[in-house]
C-alpha cells in the first residue's frame, strides 16, 4: 500500500508564530530529504518525505495578515483547505531571509509581454561593459557628489522626504549648505526592535571619516517592546533597563554634530533614518552604490570581505555591531570614491558571490549541514558569508525550480522562469507546468494600484477598528445606584476584560465593556443576554455600526474555520490556577491534546481563560456540554467553540496596543480613496482566492503546498 505523506504541527497559541529560518527549514526539508542530509525541521514532522510528490509555494506578494482578515470572508477557500497557520516573524527582507542570499524575488511593477531572462547580458570579467556598475556610473572616477543619490532616488527607495505623507513630525538635520567632493562623510548605522509602534530604534552608531566613533548611545523606545531581536540587535531587556536616553535626545545630539555640509554614509540608510525619524538631503547607500541588476542588492557583510577584507557580523557575537557596521559602510563608500567605477566592477563581486555559493555545495555537501564547519575547518578556510541561496541547494537535486510571476522576479539563472502579465496568464502557465517541477514558487499580485501605502495605512485601521467593536459590547439598562463591582465580576466569568466605562448619554446607565479575546465577547451576548446581572435585567449587544452588520456571518464562519475544529474556549478560571493545574483538572476529558494558557504580552501574567485543543472534534464537543456549570477551586466555568486561533489572538493584542499612531494622517486624508477602490479589491481578492483554488485543485496527491503573505516589509 502507497504510504500517503503528510504533515504534523499542532502549535497552539503563542507558538504559532514561527521565524523565516523555520520556514526554511520546513521547505529546504521537504525539497531535498535525508537523502540529501537536510534534517526535520525542529518545529513540525513531515511523515514519509521520500513519497512527496512535489513542493509548491505559492507568494502573495506584498499581502500580509492584514489582508487576510480584512477579507477573510472572500477567502473562502483559502481559509477552509489550508490546516495549518501560522505568523511569520518581520524579515527585513523576504526574499533573502527564506531563499538565501542571492534570490531575488521581488516584482519589479513592469507590466510587459511574455519574455526571456537571456536578453540581459551578464557580468564578466573580459566584458566590462555590461557590468551594472558601468551602466549607472560610467568608466570614469567622480567625486562623491555623484555618488549621492538624488531626490528622485530617494523618492524611489523610501527616504524621508521633506513634506512626504508619513514624514510628519519628522525632525531635519539642517545641514542644507552646498555639498562639495571635499565635503564630510559619516557612517551612521542603527539597531531596532519591534515594538507596539512599529520599528523603534535601540541603538544609534556614528562615525568620522577616519572611522573615529563620534556617538554610540543606547535608545529607549518610546513604546512597548513585543521583539528584541536579539540575534540582529544584540538588545537584550536588561541592557534597556538603566537607559534614559530617548529619541528625541539622539535627535539633537546628531543635528548638533553634523556640519552643515555633511553626507551620511549607511547600507540600506532610509530604514535608519526613518526609524530616527530625521530627514538629511545628502546621503550615499553603500545597498546601491555597489549597483547590482534587477533591482538586487549585496549584503553589507559580503561586500566588506570581498572588497575589504573584513569579517564582520561573525555569528560568534550576539547581534550585529552599529559602529562596525558604519565603519565598514563608510570605508566601501570611501573605497568606490577613490578607486572609481571600473576597479570596483573588476573585483567582479557578482561572480565571487556565485563562487562562494558553488564553493559550499561541492565541498561534500556542507551546505546541508546546518552546522557544517567542521570540513571547512580542516581546510582551514573560512566559514561561508551567509546563509546558502535555497535555489542553489536544490541545484543538488538536478534539477531547476520552477518560477512564475510577474516580469523581473529572477535573473540568477537558478530557476526555469516565465514571466507573465497578469494573475490569469500565471495561473494558465502553473496548471501547465507545475506538474512538471519537484519545486515552484508562484507569485500573485494584486497589482500596484492597490499596494499603495496610503491604502495599506486604511486598510489597517478599518480592520483595527472593527476588531475593536467586535471585542465590545454594552449591557444595561441597570439602575442608578448599581453595583459596577458585581457588573465586572459577572462579565469578568466570560473572559479578559480591557476596558469597562459607564454610558451617561442614555435615559439608565449603560456599561460599556471592551474584551480582550473575540470569545468572551460572544460568550457574553449568548449567555447574559436577558439575565439579571447587580439586581437588573438586562441586555446585552455589540455595537451597531454599517462594518458590524455581518458581524454575525463573520463570527459563524470563524467557528467553522478548520484552525478551529475541535478547539474550545474556556472561561472563568481563577487566576491562581498554573498549567499544571489546568493539566490535572481536565485530565479526564478524552482526547485532550494541547491546552493553551494565555498571557498579557506585555506583563506576562496568565489571563482568567485558557483553549483546549482535542484530537476529534466529538470530544470537543462533549467536552464543551461537560464545563459547562463545572466548578473548579469555587469558580463556575463557561465555555463554547473557538473563533480565533492563537495567532490571530496575539495580533488582535498587537493592533489593541498600536492605535496611537499607526497610520492615521494618511488614514484621514485618503478614506474617500479606500472606499471607492476596496469593492474592486474585494473583487480582486475573490478572483486570486479562486485562482489558489484551481491550482490546488490540479496539485498532484501528496503535494507539499504553502501560501505566504509575507507583508510589505
Amino acid at each position: 500500500q502507497e504510504k500517503s505523506c503528510h504533515l504534523s504541527a499542532a502549535l497552539l497559541g503563542e507558538d504559532s508564530e514561527i521565524s523565516q529560518d523555520q520556514l526554511y527549514e520546513l521547505l529546504k526539508y521537504a525539497a531535498l530529504g535525508k537523502c540529501h542530509s537536510a534534517a526535520q525541521p525542529s518545529w513540525c514532522h513531515i511523515y514519509h518525505q521520500s513519497h512527496l510528490a512535489g513542493v509548491v509555494v505559492v507568494v502573495l506578494h506584498e499581502m500580509s495578515q492584514l489582508h487576510f482578515y480584512r477579507f477573510y470572508l472572500q477567502f473562502k477557500h483559502l481559509r477552509k483547505v489550508f490546516r495549518h497557520r501560522f505568523t511569520l516573524a518581520p524579515s527585513a527582507n523576504f526574499p533573502v531571509s527564506l531563499y538565501g542570499e542571492g534570490a531575488n524575488l521581488r516584482p519589479q511593477n513592469t507590466l510587459q509581454g511574455l519574455t526571456s531572462t537571456s536578453s540581459e547580458c551578464t557580468t564578466k570579467s573580459s566584458d566590462l561593459q555590461c557590468d551594472p556598475i558601468i551602466r549607472r556610473y560610467g568608466e570614469k572616477k567622480q567625486g562623491l557628489t555623484s555618488y549621492t543619490l538624488t531626490l528622485k532616488e530617494q523618492k524611489e527607495n523610501d527616504y524621508p522626504i521633506e513634506g512626504s505623507p508619513g514624514c510628519q513630525g519628522y525632525i531635519s538635520t539642517e545641514c542644507d549648505q552646498q555639498r562639495t567632493d571635499s565635503s564630510p562623510l559619516f557612517g551612521l548605522d542603527c539597531e531596532m526592535c519591534l515594538t507596539a509602534k512599529g520599528n523603534e530604534v535601540t541603538r544609534v552608531s556614528l562615525v568620522d571619516a577616519r572611522g573615529q566613533c563620534l556617538l554610540n548611545e543606547l535608545v529607549r523606545p518610546e513604546s512597548t517592546v513585543l521583539n528584541y531581536r536579539t540575534r540582529f540587535s544584540g538588545i537584550t531587556k536588561k541592557m534597556l533597563l538603566p537607559v534614559k536616553t530617548r529619541l528625541s535626545d539622539i535627535q539633537t545630539r546628531l543635528k548638533k554634530m553634523l556640519p552643515h555640509d555633511a553626507v551620511l554614509v549607511g547600507h540600506s540608510l532610509n530604514s535608519d533614518l526613518q526609524a530616527l525619524e530625521m530627514i538629511h538631503p545628502s546621503v550615499i547607500d553603500t545597498s546601491l552604490l555597489f549597483a547590482r541588476s534587477e533591482g538586487r542588492r549585496f549584503k553589507l557583510k559580503f561586500l566588506a570581505k570581498a572588497v575589504l577584507g573584513k569579517e564582520i557580523q561573525c555569528e560568534q557575537k550576539l547581534g550585529h555591531d552599529p559602529t562596525e557596521d558604519a565603519r565598514a559602510a563608510l570605508e566601501l563608500a570611501q573605497f568606490f570614491i577613490e578607486q572609481g567605477p571600473i576597479k570596483v566592477a573588476e573585483l567582479n563581486l557578482e561572480m565571487l558571490l556565485t563562487a562562494e555559493k558553488l564553493a559550499e555545495v561541492s565541498q561534500n555537501k556542507a551546505v546541508l549541514q546546518p552546522q557544517g564547519c567542521g570540513f571547512q575547518e580542516q581546510l582551514n578556510e573560512p566559514p561561508p558569508l551567509s546563509k546558502p541561496c535555497f535555489l542553489d541547494c536544490l541545484q543538488v537535486t538536478g534539477q531547476k525550480p520552477l518560477l512564475l510571476g510577474r516580469q523581473g522576479l529572477d535573473s540568477s539563472g537558478l530557476c526555469q522562469s516565465n514571466w507573465s502579465t497578469s494573475n490569469k496568464q500565471i495561473l494558465q502557465r502553473a496548471l501547465e507546468d507545475v506538474p512538471l517541477s519537484k519545486f515552484s514558487i508562484i507569485q500573485f499580485s494584486l497589482g500596484p494600484e492597490y499596494l499603495a501605502s496610503s491604502l495599506h495605512a486604511g486598510l489597517y485601521e478599518k480592520v483595527r477598528s472593527k476588531l475593536t467593536d467586535m471585542l465590545t459590547i454594552y449591557a444595561g439598562p441597570f439602575e442608578e445606584n448599581f453595583c459596577m463591582k458585581s457588573v465586572k465580576k459577572e462579565f469578568g466569568r466570560c473572559g479578559p476584560i480591557q476596558s469597562l466605562t459607564v454610558v451617561t448619554e442614555t435615559f439608565q446607565p449603560y456599561v460599556c465593556i471592551q474584551y480582550e479575546v473575540l470569545e468572551a465577547a460572544q460568550l457574553a451576548v449568548e449567555s447574559l443576554n436577558g439575565a439579571e446581572v447587580a439586581g437588573s435585567c438586562i441586555e446585552v449587544q455589540r455595537p451597531v455600526t454599517a462594518a458590524m452588520l455581518d458581524c454575525n456571518v463573520l463570527i459563524k464562519e470563524l467557528e467553522l474555520d478548520v484552525e478551529n475544529e475541535g478547539v474550545i474556549y474556556v472561561a472563568g478560571l481563577k487566576k491562581s490556577l498554573t498549567e499544571t493545574d489546568l493539566q490535572e483538572e481536565f485530565s479526564q476529558l478524552k482526547d485532550l491534546e494541547t491546552l493553551f494558557l494565555p498571557k498579557d504580552l506585555q506583563s506576562g501574567k496568565h489571563r482568567n481563560c485558557c483553549f483546549l485543543k482535542f484530537q476529534k472534534t466529538q470530544s470537543a464537543m462533549d467536552a464543551l456540554e461537560a464545563i459547562n456549570g463545572w466548578t473548579m477551586k469555587g469558580s463556575e466555568l463557561r465555555s463554547r467553540n473557538a473563533l480565533a486561533p492563537g495567532h490571530l489572538w496575539r495580533w488582535i493584542w498587537q493592533m489593541n496596543h498600536s492605535k496611537g499612531k499607526q497610520g492615521k494622517h494618511i488614514f484621514y486624508e485618503k478614506m474617500e480613496q479606500l472606499s471607492d477602490s476596496e469593492q474592486d479589491l474585494r473583487k480582486k481578492v475573490k478572483k486570486l482566492d479562486n485562482h489558489i483554488k484551481k491550482l490546488y485543485r490540479s496539485l498532484q496527491n501528496n503535494t507539499l503546498c504553502v501560501v505566504l503573505f509575507p507583508g510589505v516589509n
